[in-house]
């Protein structure tokens, strides 16, 4: 008889832990991963997420790529969700660090106050593209075409964006006078170039992969100091010639600020397992980003840290919103 009332006892206590932890249910429904614009990095990222998550829990697993105002819109709708996992965005230097200054008095939402940090999911560097049409084969023979000429333009995927901070950090290292045109997405950055509308743009090697392949852009330079594991042909900013040209390209995935510990933790360990897989990284690297997971506190702090290293940048080079 004890024995039964023990177990009853226990029976009772783990089916309300089970209740308590909203975690144990997740995901009983759709999850919507925002990845800002269609054809960009993020969106890539965000899509491939979905279907590995979607395979793997047997729940529906959307992607809402909504574009514009530096990547605020989706990230704002995601800071307003109820913080249950269900609404995630894959978030980047727009909007959550660039974003702070460029609408100081109007940005609706605090990046780290707001959210719940994830894992990131991925990083990698920028590449230096021009169209065919611009008679250069270096960065070096570049910057003195762009001296010559005094008047080019580069498109960006929006203002305080990865390739406008990369725009901006070019004309700082080697005083060439360039003009910024934003776009609303790093896919309608490339296709401006492509089609002629702008000669220069600073685009991830993913975005730029398959008209890289095809020779209808040219990559002269990746903003880091070596080469970049996921596109090994094209010279470091050092080996071009245009030492501290170096920008991380850095894509982490966040909830809605107050969303479960559990669920945090059962988001992080799903989509780690994802990304540390070999067909995972081997696919990254492919398109050209690398695979980074990590825990929740070193996306928070790495947000911080980019705040505290681009904020003061962003100021002094007087970036404004669109």
């Amino acid at each position: 008889m004890r024995s039964l009332v023990a177990f009853a006892a226990f029976a009772v206590v783990a089916t309300l832990a089970h209740a308590q932890d909203p975690a144990a249910s997740y995901p009983s429904r759709t999850i919507r991963i925002f990845g800002q614009g269609t054809g960009s990095t993020a969106d890539y990222l965000s899509r491939y997420l979905a279907q590995k998550l979607s395979e793997r829990w047997g729940q529906p697993v959307i992607v809402d790529s909504r574009a514009g105002a530096g990547g605020t819109i989706p990230t704002d709708a995601v800071a307003k969700s109820p913080p249950d996992g269900y609404n995630l965005v894959m978030g980047h230097i727009g909007p959550m660090v660039s974003a702070v200054t460029l609408y100081a008095k109007s940005l609706p939402y605090d990046p780290v106050r707001d959210f719940e940090p994830v894992t990131m999911v991925a990083q990698g560097v920028v590449v230096l593209v021009t169209h065919p049409s611009v008679p250069v084969a270096s960065a070096a023979e570049f910057v003195a075409y762009a001296k010559q000429k005094g008047d080019l333009a580069y498109g960006s995927a929006g203002n305080g964006s990865t390739s406008h901070l990369a725009g901006e950090l070019l004309k700082r290292v080697t005083g060439i006078p360039l003009q910024h045109i934003p776009y609303k997405s790093a896919g309608n950055a490339l296709t401006a170039v492509l089609a002629g509308e702008v000669p220069v743009s600073f685009l991830s090697p993913l975005t730029a992969h398959g008209q890289l392949k095809a020779g209808k852009v040219k990559a002269l330079a990746v903003s880091s100091a070596t080469r970049f594991a996921g596109a090994p042909e094209i010279p470091s900013a050092i080996e071009a010639g245009i030492p501290g040209m170096e920008v991380k390209l850095w894509f982490g995935l966040f909830a809605p600020g107050k969303t479960p510990r559990t669920i945090i933790a059962k988001l992080n360990r799903e989509i780690g397992d994802i990304l540390r897989a070999p067909e995972t990284q081997e696919t990254f690297l492919k398109q050209g980003v690398a695979a980074a997971p990590g825990s929740p506190e070193e996306l928070g702090d790495w947000v911080k840290s980019e705040l505290a290293r681009w904020t003061p940048v962003i100021q002094a080079a007087g970036i404004k919103a669109d």
